[in-house]
């Protein structure tokens, strides 16, 4: 059963740290749907899957190493790549199923990469910041500067950038944009050669507490924001097609994990940094872990989607001509909704 969270219970339930929550268990199959689960073709394979690194969708990683796939009878391996070739990777059925940013993966999923969303992964976890000592405070400060982002333009940061432009009133095209590894993000602003960025909040932290950088727009903090997924679970859409009922013993697998971390952040951070999945400060880490929410419902992640599509339409991301309903079933499957 998909949690089915509104958001003021979500945030009672984070603001007692969750006590007394019982986590979800396997999937409950009828003897029907068990014997159709074992005559679906992926039956006894092993799963391939996908996501780009980082603690937000350490949900992978966890579901694998605390068992959870394998309670639901499931073979499973996972990988790491780059935004772009995940992308790919999901489509080809390189990889089954996969996580990754909204921002990255909406454009190729409405434009025939061959997926499907199954349910949202977790708020946050990207912010826009500008030099603390700098003239640049809003949004609307941004109007004939330069914003950094380290993904390509049309990548994740600029789409988000763009996203937090646009609720602010301020056209795309008063400002503009240029890559910038992101390691070398603040020296770019402190140089002038760039304004703004929009970068990982976990990256942009410790510049934060040293005073170099101030916070002007969130996806983590800001109430426009807060209650929207990041980041989207896909899964290949031959292979859901061909395995519905695996398609739904792989999400459920990964919602468990998102409820065990919620339950047990300190262990999720020491099994993320023990297998490669976080790195730096391991104190930092944990405190942008707690910023995250990992019970983001089917219902505010389909509310979401529905708003970035209309606002990609209106940037031209997409066909603005498109019906946004029938594009959202297109790319939309909430396998565990009732």
């Amino acid at each position: 059963m998909k949690r089915a969270f509104a958001a003021l219970a979500v945030g009672a339930m984070l603001a007692a740290g969750t006590a007394g929550w019982a986590m979800q268990g396997p999937l409950v199959l009828t003897p029907e749907e068990e014997k159709a689960w074992k005559a679906e073709p992926a039956y006894g394979t092993v799963i391939p899957l996908g996501h780009t690194g980082g603690m937000c969708l350490g949900t992978f990683g966890i579901a694998h190493v605390k068992g959870f796939y394998a309670d639901e009878g499931l073979k499973t391996e996972v990988y790491k790549f780059a935004s772009k070739a995940l992308n790919d990777a999901v489509g080809t059925g390189k990889v089954v199923a996969c996580g990754n940013h909204i921002a990255a993966m909406l454009v190729p999923a409405v434009n025939g990469v061959r997926m499907k969303f199954t349910t949202g992964i977790q708020t946050g976890c990207k912010s826009l910041y500008a030099l603390a000592n700098g003239p640049i405070n809003s949004t609307k400060d941004l109007k004939g500067r330069t914003v950094a982002v380290s993904t390509a333009i049309g990548g994740s940061d600029h789409n988000i950038t763009l996203r937090f432009l646009n609720h602010d009133g301020v056209k795309p095209d008063d400002v503009k944009f240029k890559q910038v590894e992101a390691s070398a993000v603040v020296l770019a602003m402190q140089n002038g050669e760039v304004d703004a960025a929009t970068m990982s909040d976990q990256y942009a932290e410790k510049f934060l507490d040293d005073g170099v950088l101030k916070r002007i727009r969130s996806l983590t903090f800001d109430p426009d924001f807060s209650q929207e997924p990041c980041c989207i679970h896909a899964i290949n859409l031959d292979f859901l097609q061909a395995n519905p009922i695996t398609a739904r013993k792989l999400t459920n697998a990964h919602e468990r994990a998102s409820e065990w971390i919620m339950e047990h952040e300190e262990e999720a951070i020491d099994l993320l940094f023990a297998n490669g999945w976080a790195s730096g400060d391991r104190d930092l880490a944990l405190r942008m872990l707690k910023t995250y929410n990992f019970l983001i419902s089917d219902e505010l992640t389909e509310t979401a989607l529905r708003n970035i599509l209309n606002d990609y339409k209106e940037f031209g991301l997409i066909n603005s001509s498109l019906d946004t309903e029938e594009t959202l079933k297109k790319i939309w499957e909430p396998v565990l909704k009732e």
